[in-house]
């Protein structure tokens, strides 16, 4: 089993975050996935940004906001 860092973009209304987790990869079928840890912290993020609470998510992740393009 290995793991390599990767970033996992959460979108939520007119905010988006980078959030960084670990893949594990093995020889199993689900091969690669995340941690729960990862899992929670991806799900805490998207809760934060949901919420407003910009700051909270600005604490695990670099969070964006979105700005239509008028062409």
């Amino acid at each position: 089993m290995t793991t390599r860092k990767s970033i996992k973009l959460v979108r939520e209304g007119k905010f988006a975050a980078e959030v960084p987790v670990e893949l594990i990869e093995d020889e199993g079928d689900w091969s690669p996935y995340l941690s729960a840890a990862d899992a929670r912290k991806l799900d805490d993020v998207r809760r934060l940004l949901r919420a407003g609470d910009l700051a909270g998510a600005a604490r695990v992740a670099h969070v964006f906001e979105l700005t239509p393009v008028n062409v």
